[in-house]
């Protein structure tokens, strides 16, 4: 079969690999969809990710496909099935998962290799995290998740309530992921994106307001001259993964406010904290990672819903011959969204 291989940085090559050979609990699925993914972009960039993925190894964790073999101990599922399968699963034993933290697992299993003809699901994500493609669902809109169950968790850990203001800050799928699914909550959005066609489209998710960070000279009084008595927003949201952006956030929220530090920084960054305003102001810091079973099942019945679509985050479609052109101009950060690979 041909894939796309990571041998280092920004060095990927589609080239012929032997199809995966299956264990008795494992699964192997002929990739219809592979939707490219800022983290994916990130480990081209860098050309390892020390959890996720170490070369060389096939590349891409957003996917839909068809089930093609199974191993001989599977039994929920079978060939032809239409199947849609996340990118980890827990080991379910540890002292993170005896607490439901299953996104922290000591031994959490990932699974890459989304950019080729097949994939191999290993026994764990088969039994806890891939799920039959319901038959209304395009495969498109079921590979969106992953993506999907981590900004799912993020609002969880921010607690929002109806009515509250929230800012979200980067306006990329993640940030307008947040943005829809905030005014599912009835929550009032004020949407900072650096470009028009970004608020644009934090418009059409239903952003209340919209700020360019290109016209604006001071971000964070901008937020709050649209908050109630100027006070700062209830809860702020950053997607971006800088530490200016970082910064903004927490000067953005009210007292007793929540921070979501969502986006993560590049490895050494630091951040400066005014202890004094997050101690007298009562600020709430959270930080989110990646997801939980839970959160991969709720993700698919909202995609079901039809809540969240790709339509509005895939903007195109390319052969997996043209992978490593479609990373190089995500890296030009022109807006690009997601783009759908077909092998």
């Amino acid at each position: 079969m041909m894939a796309a291989v990571l041998y280092g940085k920004e060095e990927l090559r589609v080239e012929p690999v032997e199809i995966p050979t299956l264990g008795a609990s494992d699964v192997l699925v002929k990739v219809n969809v592979a939707l490219t993914c800022g983290t994916d972009l990130k480990v081209f960039r860098r050309g390892y990710h020390a959890r996720m993925i170490v070369p060389p190894a096939v590349l891409g964790h957003e996917l839909a496909g068809d089930i093609v073999e199974v191993g001989s101990q599977v039994k929920n599922f079978q060939v032809g099935q239409r199947v849609v399968a996340a990118n980890s699963a827990p080991c379910e034993n540890c002292y993170f998962c005896a607490r439901r933290q299953e996104n922290l697992c000591e031994d959490l299993l990932f699974n890459n290799g989304a950019y080729a003809e097949y994939i191999r699901i290993p026994g764990p994500i088969v039994r806890r995290n891939m799920y039959e493609i319901p038959p209304h669902v395009g495969y498109q809109d079921a590979a969106l998740i992953e993506p999907l169950a981590c900004v799912m968790r993020g609002l969880d850990e921010t607690h929002l309530r109806p009515g509250d203001t929230v800012v979200v800050i980067g306006l990329g799928p993640i940030g307008l992921m947040f943005v829809r699914l905030a005014k599912t909550l009835d929550a009032r959005v004020i949407a900072i994106g650096r470009r028009k066609t970004q608020l644009d489209r934090a418009a059409s998710m239903g952003a209340d307001e919209l700020i360019s960070t290109e016209s604006v000279a001071n971000v964070v009084e901008a937020v709050t001259r649209l908050t109630y008595r100027g006070r700062g927003a209830d809860a702020a949201i950053e997607a971006v993964g800088q530490p200016e952006t970082w910064q903004w956030a927490i000067r953005m929220v009210r007292s007793g406010g929540t921070v979501n530090l969502f986006g993560g920084c590049p490895t050494g960054s630091e951040v400066s904290l005014d202890t004094a305003l997050l101690h007298y102001s009562e600020i709430t810091l959270k930080s989110s990672f990646h997801h939980t079973p839970s959160h991969i099942r709720r993700a698919l019945d909202v995609i079901s819903q039809g809540q969240i679509r790709a339509a509005d985050f895939v903007t195109g479609e390319a052969p997996l011959s043209d992978i490593l052109g479609v990373l190089r101009h995500m890296m030009n950060r022109n807006g690009h969204l997601k783009t759908a690979i077909v092998p």
